[in-house]
């Protein structure tokens, strides 16, 4: 694993979109979710998702890397490299906190 497939993976928009429409996915199936403040930011079109894209790549970082050193074209959108329950797991694993007041 090297820091260099985890800087691409997280600025993979390709990625990122899978990242952005998992997320959505879960504050509309999972209420706990949608109430944090994490989950009314994304409501209100405000988040900030740079944390959930590093969080993610760091959690996928050895089948992105994998797809990457195999010459795979596309890592990021490949639901076969990183599959959407992977994704999901990891993106409910690094569910933003809520900030400290």
């Amino acid at each position: 694993m090297s820091a260099s497939s985890i800087s691409r993976a997280a600025n993979d928009p390709q990625l990122q979109n899978r990242v952005v429409a998992a997320a959505n996915k879960e504050i509309i199936f999972n209420e706990e979710l949608a109430g944090t403040w994490f989950g009314q930011k994304i409501q209100g079109g405000m988040a900030l998702w740079s944390p959930l894209f590093w969080s993610v790549a760091v959690e996928t970082e050895a089948a992105y890397e994998t797809a990457v050193n195999s010459g795979r074209g596309a890592p990021g959108y490949d639901a076969d490299i990183i599959t959407d329950a992977a994704l999901v797991s990891a993106i409910t694993a690094n569910w933003p906190q809520e900030p400290t007041p």
